[in-house]
């Protein structure tokens, strides 16, 4: 109706042609051939000839339907976008991730997205790679399988970025697993200017439950950082390891079926896996660009790291010139140094692969592997 009274009024010479097509939003070439179709066939002839006709556009049924036994098959527990995804990956999939999550919907497969709470603001990432790090630690059914017991992956990621720099699965977090990941990002990329973690006593000593940490009494996490002038910043609440919480919500989704995909059954295989392949692809997925170029990591170039992220206790030589060390009796050998050893204050230094060194200020005293047994190693400064 809208269109004739526009026609009139363009035949009497009220509007041109070009007027009367822009108030109705089309073309000038539209207003011409939908002139010729009312002359010709009526106002029936203005009817969209698309109505009850398929678009030559839409998805394949086929291929609809392959989709929806993929996912009832294989990816029932997937997220849509994590499915998509993978059959982007895997399948020769060709379809549009909007197209795929409604299909899903309707087939009542997955649900719809609830509503999104009030705004929250994040606080904001420090600007430039290597100011802050943050490590966690999540336990979860890591490994596929039934009889696969939960397990912990730890992880050091960026807050400019929020790219992993360190993950593997442990059977425990601690002491041990922390000082593994500090090594794997200084090793690959530098020290680093500080790191953010939860109060958990390896990390921290807290002198009563619920109040301040002790920051006077140093834990190992807490001496090695001090060695190598990083800040160690306490979190007091969840909310305040937001980027590493919101990362682990991905990783328990994710990480999971693809270790099935991959056909990963055990954890060392698991940690080869996410050391060469899982974490490459997740930080292309999901880190971002820093605020500013450059980076603030910085090479350690006397590698003093290597002693600083072992454990380290003081120990004192017994009457036997020995050093009890969990369990185990170190005989120390015969030095240059001194005649002997006894009564005096050592440092004992245990390194990830579980080899052990004594010494004696600088002095590299002895070597020792994991059964206490003497390394053939002869005395040097460290």
């Amino acid at each position: 109706m809208r269109f004739e009274t526009l026609l009139e009024r363009h035949e009497r010479g009220d509007l041109s042609q070009a007027e009367a097509a822009e108030m109705l939003g089309i073309s000038e070439r539209t207003f011409r051939r939908w002139q010729v179709r009312l002359r010709d066939e009526g106002p029936a002839g203005l009817v969209d000839r698309r109505l009850g006709k398929p678009s030559p556009r839409r998805a394949s049924v086929h291929e609809i339907a392959r989709m929806l036994d993929l996912y009832r098959g294989s990816y029932a527990e997937f997220t849509v976008k994590h499915f998509h995804e993978q059959l982007r990956k895997r399948h020769g999939y060709k379809l549009g991730y909007t197209v795929t999550k409604v299909h899903l919907q309707q087939a009542g497969l997955v649900r719809p997205a609830p509503k999104r709470s009030a705004h929250r603001k994040k606080r904001p990432r420090r600007p430039m790679a290597g100011m802050l790090l943050h490590q966690d630690a999540s336990r979860h059914a890591w490994l596929p399988g039934a009889a696969a017991a939960p397990c912990d992956l730890v992880v050091t990621l960026d807050d400019a970025t929020s790219a992993i720099l360190s993950a593997f699965l442990v059977a425990e977090e601690g002491t041990a697993s922390s000082l593994r990941g500090l090594r794997e990002v200084v090793e690959r990329h530098g020290l680093f200017c500080a790191l953010y973690t939860d109060r958990g006593s390896h990390y921290f000593h807290t002198a009563e439950a619920g109040k301040p940490v002790d920051k006077g009494k140093l834990t190992q996490v807490g001496r090695a950082l001090t060695q190598l002038g990083i800040e160690h910043i306490a979190a007091y609440s969840p909310q305040a390891r937001g980027r590493s919480e919101r990362a682990f919500r991905t990783l328990q989704d994710r990480l999971p079926k693809e270790l099935v995909l991959a056909g990963i059954t055990t954890l060392e295989a698991a940690n080869r896996w996410i050391a060469e392949t899982y974490i490459a692809a997740y930080n292309a997925a999901f880190a971002v660009p820093a605020e500013q170029e450059g980076s603030a990591f910085v090479p350690d170039a006397l590698g003093a790291w290597r002693e600083i992220l072992a454990i380290q206790e003081e120990r004192q030589v017994g009457n036997d010139n020995t050093v009890k060390w969990r369990g185990l009796t170190l005989q120390l050998p015969p030095s240059k140094l001194r005649p002997h050893f006894v009564k005096a204050s050592v440092r004992v230094h245990e390194y990830p692969d579980g080899t052990l060194a004594v010494f004696l200020g600088p002095h590299r005293l002895a070597d020792f592997n994991a059964a206490g047994k003497p390394l053939d190693t002869q005395d040097k400064a460290a």
